[in-house]
Order: structure tokens, then sequence, then C-alpha cells
């Protein structure tokens, strides 16, 4: 069974010219469209891009034990830790936790309280939930059309994913999974950040980090080719 793993390679490989035949051969239709640019598994080494599927790209329905991969890719790969230290930074220095103070010592709290808000979103959005409902958690990149239209559809992923039998279906596993992880995360936080407020804005943050990694995602197969010529 192919999985997204295998759509997707650390960085497109060039292909081997193609062997000269015959002037006998049939030639291939000049309108022939060209392949779409290709996903890979990481955006410039530290964004994870496991759940990524190229354009066009058909694949079969995820396993239980697919889904529990992917989660375990999208948690402890070494580019999602590289991805929590940077947000981590960020909270720090706009004070997102009061609680946790500053310097070293709040580094290592923003750091392992984010660490544990992203593995439990994962484990609840690419595992659990997906597993339950029976939803497809990867991302299936447009690859057509204009700006708007694409940047609307990735948003939209947010909302609506595929079912495991291919068909449209509300994305329980984004939406009721990350208000999951974030009820989860009432257990480590400091009683002061326990609260209903609190609990939302981690909700609504594991969403929107969501949506602006979908549209990213979106777009990284024809940046990477274009202005990084297919380096990652």
């Amino acid at each position: 069974m192919l999985s997204a793993d295998d759509a997707l390679p650390d960085a497109p490989q060039a292909q081997s010219p193609a062997p000269q035949t015959s002037s006998t051969s049939n030639p291939a239709p000049a309108n022939t469209p060209a392949a779409p640019p290709q996903q890979t598994r990481r955006i410039l080494y530290i964004i994870p891009n496991f759940r990524s599927v190229t354009a066009d790209v058909k694949l079969p329905p995820m396993s239980t034990k697919e889904e529990f991969k992917l989660f375990i890719e999208d948690s402890f790969d070494y580019s999602a830790v590289a991805e929590v230290a940077i947000l981590s930074g960020w909270s720090e220095v706009q004070k997102s936790e009061p609680a946790f103070h500053s310097g070293f010592p709040g580094y290592g709290r923003y750091f392992w309280h984010g660490f544990a808000d992203n593995t439990d979103g994962n484990l609840m959005t690419e595992f659990l939930v997906p597993a339950l409902t029976r939803e497809d958690p990867r991302y299936y990149t447009l690859g057509h059309g204009g700006f708007f239209h694409r940047s609307a559809y990735a948003v939209s992923r947010l909302f609506i994913t595929r079912s495991n039998s291919g068909r449209a279906t509300p994305n329980f596993s984004e939406i009721v999974g990350n208000g999951a992880g974030a009820g989860i995360s009432n257990l480590y936080y400091p009683r002061a950040e326990r609260n209903w407020t609190k609990t939302g804005q981690r909700w609504f943050l594991e969403v929107g980090i969501d949506g602006i990694s979908n549209m990213l995602k979106e777009f990284w197969p024809e940046l990477n080719a274009k202005f990084l010529h297919n380096k990652y």
C-alpha cells in the first residue's frame, strides 16, 4: 500500500534523460501537461511536511498503523523539535505566558509546554480522531488556479477534509482534535492558565497555526522549484 511517505521524497530527484528511440517510435504528444512540482518531506529542513500530498496524486486510505506513524514523525522528527524551539523563543519574546518568567529557565518552560502541546494536538488530529471518524489526516495540495482560489482552498481544509472513502466530510480531526488537545494541556499548565479563556486561546492558536501551515504547504512546491531550484 502506498502511503503519504512514499509520495514525499526528502527532495525531488532529477530524472535521468530518457534513452533515444528510433524515428519509427511514436513521439509523445506535444501538449502533454508537465508534472506538478513535488511536495517534500520537510520545508527548509525545519518545518515538518509529512502530511502533504503532491497535487493530482491519488493515494489509498491510510491504515491505523500509518496514521500512528504519521503522528510519530510529525511529533518527534528533528524538524518538529526545531519548529517548537523557534516558536518557543517567539513566545518568550512576546511574554505570552507571564508565569513562565524569562531567561533560560523561562525558555525551558516555554519549550517543554510547546512540545507537549504539539504532541497532544498531533495525537488527536493525526491518529486518534481520524481513526474514530475514518477521516484522512493528509493535506491534498490543490496545485491549480490563482492565488486567491488556492488560498481559500487551503484555509477551507481546516473545516473540510476527505473521508477514507474519498468523499468530502467535516474536519472533526482538526477542530475537535485540537480542542481536545487544548483541554489536555490543562493537566500541565499552571493553575492561572487553566481557565476557559486560556484553553480557548490555545485551541484557536493551534487551528490558526494549521491554517498558516496549509497555506505554506499549498505553495511550497512552486516556491521550492522557482526560487530554490528544488534544493529541499
